[in-house]
């Protein structure tokens, strides 16, 4: 069975939420299955020691994660219009991966959340999509046939899943940012099939 990467930072759950959804539409394409991995947090002001084992969720991501996967769904929140800086300092570790061309011709999807409707969603995804293209990586975005994209009134573009929140428990995923998360996770993984 092939596992697609489910990497994502997550501080408040709003992209934690996403990540499981993706990874929901990866495994329903036949012998696929999701690997889903965070990052730990960093700091502005010295290193940050986290344990290797995170007290609860997903285990952190390394660098055996990208090289052994058949594809990557990424995701992070929007901060200030790009990724946060947890999700790039991990990024910044993958020079071995890039250097070995492990991550060439694999598929990759990339999935964001804002609190706001102008809040940087859409230079968030492509921002997360150039270290992607740097590794060789082949995008997958979300086509008009997804017709969620033309219903949505929340999140949802064609550059990757999006969500629009500032309160999981009184906006919860809307049902088109739901299906996109699918869409996504599920087509990742049917590129990942076709390539292999």
């Amino acid at each position: 069975m092939a596992e697609i990467l489910v990497l994502y930072y997550s501080p408040g759950g709003t992209t934690a939420e996403m990540a499981n959804t993706v990874a929901r539409g990866i495994e329903q394409v036949d012998d696929m299955r999701a690997r889903i991995r965070t990052v730990p947090p960093v700091s502005p002001v010295c290193e940050q020691i986290e344990d290797t084992i995170p007290e609860s969720g997903p285990l952190y991501a390394t660098n055996d994660d990208l090289e052994q996967c058949a594809g990557l769904v990424m995701g992070a929140p929007t901060h200030f219009g790009n990724m946060p800086a947890a999700l790039k300092h991990f990024i910044d570790t993958t020079s071995p991966i890039w250097m070995s061309g492990a991550l060439v011709g694999k598929p990759a999807g990339v999935f964001t959340a804002s609190t706001s409707l102008h809040g940087g969603q859409e230079t968030t995804l492509l921002t997360m999509m150039l270290p992607l293209l740097h590794h060789g990586m082949l995008i997958v975005g979300l086509p008009y046939t997804q017709i969620e994209l033309s219903r949505t009134k929340t999140g949802g573009t064609p550059y990757g899943a999006s969500r629009l929140t500032d309160d999981l428990e009184t906006h919860p995923l809307s049902e088109e940012e739901r299906k996109l998360c699918l869409a996504l996770g599920q087509r990742v993984a049917e590129a990942a099939k076709k390539l292999a």
